[in-house]
């Protein structure tokens, strides 16, 4: 992974290039194997149980859990980002292992499932995908299963796997801005004594036994258009809105319509979102979906979500982050006394930038000292630069800001100095609920972030209603 290699040399060195008979009559088709350790293939193994902490990064192991010690999964990570032109049409992807060792059961059902995030091949564990971050479900973040074989014990046995749909996805940009394929190979069967299977690794000095993604491509259906010159920044507008149990107005009326709408209204790139319902007794339903799908309503663009109950349970009421740009990765990390804070990493001008939504307790100081304590420190964690927003409950001149502000600049009071601060008449102080307890928060080791301005918006209708009981601060930045 700490290599690098030019696509041109990419190509130069692995790949083969293979035409059709006619070229006028189809396509030019690229064939492009990915059998290389480092760049090209990075692999581990997650071992479970007593091991759960444990990095394995030299071999490529699965087997079922006839005890939580025993059960191991096997980790491939595959260039697709640098080695294909993005936007290539994926014709044909086929994943091929070969079995180094098998215990005494046979045959077992393997299966090739999606990993939906990141991960470090000398750091990942059963717990953690890098050393300082953990998967939001233990033993890898699986998404779709794609595709699963019959595999014997038998030394030197080939398996295929047919993996098109998922490379299909990463080539197009579908599977967020990280164009990699991330795959896990998992044991499907029962544990029924010595289920384990060795596979080749990468660092194999025969390449006919590494792992090996063969992927057939043909030309994007036409070439995009010279960029246009542009200047070295890229802006970034944040909004953080409470939106009071999903969108409940000064009316007392639950209107997540309206909440919405007139959330798009300010055009925000990355929007922060407190007290959105999931399945409760404020809405029984989906809130996070329905919010992403009236942003796309009301902006007609796609927008990707994150969200976090404030327990972890998978239904109530918690933090939502939406974004216009798609994830490179997410987290979440609950807080003491019932709170929780989701992160997702996006890109943007070629920086990646770590945001953070989150909502502290409503009545206690020492509580939200607790969890200042703890945001903080998760945060020191991600990677610069940091945004961190929400509703901390706590008025500007309170220990609780005086304790973020130690680490992190509060936007609007810079945006006051600066005088670039913006309220309406009568809210000059940017009060966003009574007082201004609010806050877009950036590190102060985030020097890629330059604070452009900030502004508090007035959103009453014609009949002085508000969508929340909250106001929406929106702070404006630029990229270096």
């Amino acid at each position: 992974m700490r290599m690098c290699l030019s696509r041109v040399c990419a190509r130069a060195l692995f790949g083969v290039v293979g035409f059709a008979a006619s070229a006028s009559a189809v396509a030019a088709q690229t064939t492009v194997t990915l059998n290389q350790s480092r760049p090209q293939v990075v692999y581990a193994t997650l071992r479970a149980g007593a091991y759960a902490d444990k990095n394995y990064p030299t071999v490529l192991t699965t087997r079922a859990a006839d005890t939580a010690d025993n059960l191991r999964r096997g980790m491939l990570k595959f260039d697709t980002q640098n080695t294909i032109p993005a936007g290539s049409p994926v014709t044909s992807a086929v994943l091929t292992v070969t079995v180094r060792s098998g215990g005494a059961t046979a045959p077992r059902t393997i299966g090739a499932y999606q990993v939906t995030t990141s991960w470090a091949e000398t750091e990942t564990t059963w717990n953690r995908r890098r050393s300082s971050t953990e998967w939001m479900t233990e033993g890898g973040d699986l998404g779709s299963l794609i595709a699963q074989k019959d595999v014997s014990n038998a030394a030197g046995t080939k398996v295929t796997f047919d993996l098109t749909p998922l490379v299909k996805q990463a080539v197009a940009g579908g599977l967020g801005a990280s164009r990699y394929t991330r795959v896990a190979l998992v044991d499907l069967d029962a544990a029924s004594g010595d289920s384990t299977r060795n596979f080749y690794t990468p660092d194999d000095s025969n390449p006919a036994l590494r792992p090996t993604l063969t992927v057939v491509y043909g030309k994007p259906a036409s070439a995009p258009a010279p960029a246009p010159v542009t200047s070295s920044t890229t802006t970034l507008r944040v909004l953080d809105w409470n939106s009071h149990h999903g969108g409940v107005g000064t009316d007392g009326k639950l209107d997540a319509d309206r909440f919405m709408k007139k959330a798009a209204s300010f055009k925000p790139d990355i929007v922060s979102i407190n007290e959105v319902e999931r399945f409760t007794s404020h809405g029984n339903y989906d809130g996070p979906a329905v919010m992403a799908g009236l942003m796309k309503k009301y902006t007609g663009q796609t927008w990707y979500y994150k969200f976090t109950t404030a327990t972890g349970a998978a239904t109530g009421n918690g933090n939502l982050i939406l974004s216009r740009f798609p994830f490179d990765a997410t987290d979440i990390q609950l807080l003491s006394h019932s709170r929780a804070a989701v992160n997702a990493a996006i890109h943007v001008n070629g920086r990646s930038i770590n945001f953070v939504s989150t909502h502290l307790d409503a009545d206690s100081t020492s509580y939200r000292l607790q969890e200042i304590g703890e945001l903080t420190a998760w945060a020191k964690t991600l990677a610069e630069p940091r945004i961190i927003a929400g509703d901390f409950n706590a008025w500007p001149g309170s220990t609780e800001n005086k304790t973020m502000t130690a680490t992190y600049v509060d936007s609007w009071v810079q945006a006051q100095t600066d005088g670039t601060a913006t309220a309406y008449a009568g809210n000059t102080a940017g009060n966003t609920r009574n007082s201004r307890i609010d806050y877009i928060y950036y590190s102060k080791g985030a020097t890629a972030l330059k604070l452009v301005s900030s502004q508090v918006f007035d959103v009453r209708d014609a009949n002085g209603v508000m969508p929340s009981d909250h106001r929406p601060v929106l702070s404006t930045f630029t990229i270096r």
